[in-house]
């Protein structure tokens, strides 16, 4: 990302980016704690100059000024806390995109080792720590104020007072600090608790039908039993240790005020101050515990703050699955010229200077591999050219798998390459490639939303999804919901069959309209006679352009130009599907039986 990384950089950004907020956060609880400071001592001075010695002219005068004076705190507070809710939240929310981004960047990665529950709490939680440490900064600023202002307001009533809070209240922010380093600690392990939790309940929730259909109730429900009671656990030791530190706080606080009050009491007795002087003494003492217990909790509000910065840096610092690549692909000729219905428009259609310029053109979409080789899979050499229809039958699930990975490029082969258009997978920008080469595996997620919404996601700006829909067949799934198109499919699609869910995914790819579509296993859990619609339905959608299939199913290679069959980890024939079946075993045994 270019930007620091690290849990400082994070707390750095977070603040550095609101601090406009943050100063005007500031300056008004900066006044609103002047303002506080301010009351006891001119109670004292109405005790001197209107009580002791009665002056109703003096008293009145006196008591609009303390009028004045209650209004600017009011507003200061009521102004600066709006301010500094308003960094929060924003710091907040830029964080959340930071992590979202990251997430979702081209080159991966971060999900890795990660639950998805896992990432939700630190796009959430972690991120409104982080987020609040804004409003904490915008009250401990303000609290230091409210402190110096104390302590000034005492020397001028009492130079010993005075260097007893100046020297005390120092003091009391150091041990704060220090007693905030084993809540830090806690924090963060109760965060990971807590992320890991998440995790498994979302996990448990995605697959609640096929924990119901094996039975296995009892064995989701203990193991988020055990999940739940050590986030539990690690809850309740962080929140002992706050309050630990809290209460260590409170006393050492009051311990310091009692002080104050025994010193300034002396002072009075003495002779060294007036009665006025004591009412200010007083209650200069009764209101330093506010400043001081806020600065108590920013302290604890750092250490919280801090904690979750560092699972932030973690995730945006989490290293891609691939690095490298800053080439763009071949363009898309005559992309003007492409009908809604998924097909070129004929030559003929096309006037004057256009037709040689596009007939000039090389079609982008070749795929190439040479000598590919990783996990299961060695030396494959495999050309398709571009607007091929091929098919891909592999028959060890595991091989599949890396193929298509590899194909993603959400990993780089390990020996050999895979070039587009003549150009190394490696060398193209993740982001670009993915604009023309879209790799749709088996068990791609939906999306809580309409229908229409689903098969829209990757398409072009104002392009038609019906010729997408209609080739998978989603025009049935359409006819059970309430709303049709316009229906909601509920979150990850609960409220459609598995094969209504396939068909939505399928149609999704076919809409996004790639130069290159890889496709594996579509249509698993539909029908005979909706497979074979669906089969001459992507047949039709992708004319012109590279489509491959990585499939068993014999409806949707008897669509393909060709077939290719991988066993054992390398291409041991290639022919069209009929002659295949009819003249390979091992082909016959993979999509026949």
């Amino acid at each position: 990302m270019g930007a620091d990384t690290s849990g400082r950089g994070v707390i750095r950004r977070a603040v550095a980016g609101q601090r406009r907020d943050v100063v005007v956060g500031s300056l008004l609880g900066a006044a609103h704690q002047t303002g506080e400071a301010l009351v006891p001592v001119l109670i004292g001075l109405i005790v001197d100059r209107a009580v002791v010695r009665p002056d109703g002219g003096a008293l009145a005068l006196w008591l609009v000024v303390l009028a004045v004076v209650y209004a600017m705190l009011s507003y200061g507070f009521r102004f600066g806390a709006r301010a500094g809710e308003r960094a929060a939240e924003q710091a907040a929310h830029r964080l959340r995109l930071d992590v979202v981004r990251r997430v979702l960047a081209p080159h991966g990665g971060a999900e890795a080792g990660r639950p998805p529950g896992a990432l939700v709490n630190v796009a959430t939680e972690d991120a409104r720590r982080v987020g609040a440490l804004n409003m904490a900064l915008t009250l401990g600023i303000a609290a230091v104020v409210g402190v110096v202002a104390g302590a000034v307001l005492l020397l001028r009533a009492s130079v010993p007072l005075g260097l007893l809070v100046l020297v005390g209240a120092p003091v009391l922010m150091a041990l704060g600090h220090y007693l905030a380093r084993p809540l830090e600690h806690r924090s963060e392990a109760e965060q990971e608790r807590a992320a890991h939790a998440s995790g498994v309940a979302a996990d448990l929730v995605a697959g609640v039908r096929v924990l119901k259909g094996l039975r296995a109730e009892r064995a989701a429900v203990a193991r988020y039993r055990a999940t739940s009671q050590a986030s539990r656990e690690a809850n309740v030791r962080a929140a002992r240790a706050a309050a630990l530190q809290t209460g260590l706080m409170l006393t050492l606080t009051g311990a310091f005020i009692a002080l104050v009050a025994l010193v300034g009491g002396r002072l009075v007795l003495s002779g060294s101050i007036g009665l006025g002087a004591l009412v200010s003494a007083v209650g200069l003492a009764l209101f330093l515990p506010g400043p001081i217990a806020v600065l108590a909790w920013v302290g604890a509000e750092l250490a919280k703050a801090r904690a979750s910065a560092a699972r932030i840096a973690d995730v945006l610092a989490a290293p891609g699955e691939t690095t490298g690549g800053t080439a763009e692909p071949a363009a898309v000729p005559g992309a003007a010229a492409r009908t809604a219905s998924g097909t070129d428009t004929p030559a003929s259609a096309i006037t004057g200077a256009e037709a040689p310029t596009a007939a000039a053109t090389p079609t982008p979409g070749e795929l190439r591999l040479h000598r590919l080789g990783h996990g299961g899979l060695h030396g494959i050499d495999l050309t398709i050219p571009a607007g091929e229809h091929l098919g891909i039958v592999v028959t060890d699930t595991a091989d599949a798998a890396t193929l298509l990975r590899c194909l993603a490029r959400r990993c780089d082969p390990d020996r050999g390459r895979i070039e587009l258009d003549g150009t190394p997978l490696t060398e193209l920008a993740p982001a670009a490639l993915r604009s023309t080469l879209l790799v749709a595996e088996h068990d791609a997620q939906l999306f809580d939303g309409t229908l229409l919404d689903n098969v829209t996601a990757a398409a072009p700006a104002g392009a038609d999804p019906h010729p997408a829909m209609d080739a998978a067949a989603v025009d049935e799934v359409a006819a059970t919901l309430p709303g049709g198109t316009a229906g909601r499919i509920g979150e990850r699609g609960s409220s459609l069959s598995g094969g209504q869910r396939q068909r939505v995914a399928l149609a999704r790819a076919l809409a996004a309209d790639r130069s290159v579509l890889v496709v594996h296993d579509p249509t698993t859990a539909v029908d005979a006679a909706t497979e074979a619609r669906i089969a001459t339905g992507i047949r039709r959608a992708r004319t012109g352009r590279t489509t491959v299939l990585v499939t068993s199913s014999p409806a949707l290679l008897a669509a393909t130009d060709r077939v290719v069959l991988i066993d054992g980890g390398t291409v041991t024939a290639e022919a069209p599907h009929e002659d295949l079946v009819r003249d390979h075993p091992v082909y016959r045994s993979a999509v026949l039986t």
